[in-house]
């Protein structure tokens, strides 16, 4: 069985707090977007994973799809053994979500492939467990998200009549030390208001607080912002922690956008 674990983007981004629990209090809004990986699992077998394109950093067994089979194995003893086989193509370390996808759409594939029956909503348990960004992606359509992430609500966002173009540099950035250069602050303006503004307004109501740390430790980046605007974005901004920066463009008006060598350009 195989499926296809999909990005998402963040349109604003405000640390709001620090939490007694030591993580951070958020708010945000999660759209999806149909950059993907490939995840296949095969049963009967050994258990298994096996990685392909880009390359995966760290131990296989530190794996997040793994860890979604084990989570599940906790609770449903005969759940088998199986094969699993990711081909990554969402950059990592990019604030697109690559990794959390791939757990979330893992749970569903066992559950579905191995009729566990578990809900939705018991599904978005089991997410939260493996990654604040995971439960996202059991429902995945575009919400408000509050608390790490994990708490969400739908909204009404339609970006069908746009078109996006996806800039990852190549600079892996890594979240704890993103979150260290943040001071909490809550917005002025709740993003859950601003959202549903026109997206020709968003450039002046909508940002992200990782942006202004990453650019000050990475100044070559603010080129690549500057270079969306200049190309005819409406609007552009880092997504999550970074380093992936996204432009909303007008539909089919992204031709001839071009950037240095080494940068990974996608356009949806």
């Amino acid at each position: 069985m195989i499926v296809f674990p999909n990005c998402k983007i963040n349109l604003g981004l405000h640390v709001v707090s620090k939490r007694a629990d030591g993580f951070h209090e958020l708010e945000t809004v999660f759209y999806p977007l149909p950059l993907t990986d490939a995840l296949e699992v095969i049963s009967p077998c050994s258990l298994q994973f096996a990685a392909s394109g880009i390359a995966v950093p760290g131990n296989s067994a530190d794996n997040l799809c793994l860890k979604a089979w084990q989570l599940l194995k906790q609770d449903f003893r005969a759940l088998p053994e199986v094969n699993i086989h990711l081909h990554k193509n969402i950059p990592i370390g990019a604030g697109l979500g690559g990794g959390s996808a791939d757990a979330a759409f893992m749970l569903q594939l066992l559950n579905n492939r191995f009729q566990l029956g578990i809900t939705e909503e018991r599904l978005l348990i089991y997410a939260a467990q493996l990654g604040s960004d995971c439960p996202f992606f059991i429902q995945n359509k575009p919400c408000y998200a509050t608390g790490r992430g994990e708490i969400m609500t739908p909204i009404d966002l339609d970006l069908s009549g746009w078109s996006f173009v996806l800039v990852y540099p190549g600079i892996h950035i890594n979240t704890g030390w993103a979150f260290s250069r943040i001071t909490p602050k809550a917005p002025a303006l709740s993003l859950r208001e601003n959202i549903l503004q026109p997206v020709e307004t968003w450039q002046h109501t909508i940002s992200n607080d990782f942006e202004a740390p990453v650019l000050d430790a990475h100044p070559e980046l603010a080129a690549i912002k500057e270079k969306l605007y200049a190309a005819g974005a409406v609007y552009a901004a880092m997504s999550g922690s970074g380093s992936a920066f996204v432009g909303i463009f007008p539909k089919n008006k992204t031709a001839g956008i071009t950037f240095d060598t080494g940068y990974k350009v996608f356009t949806l």
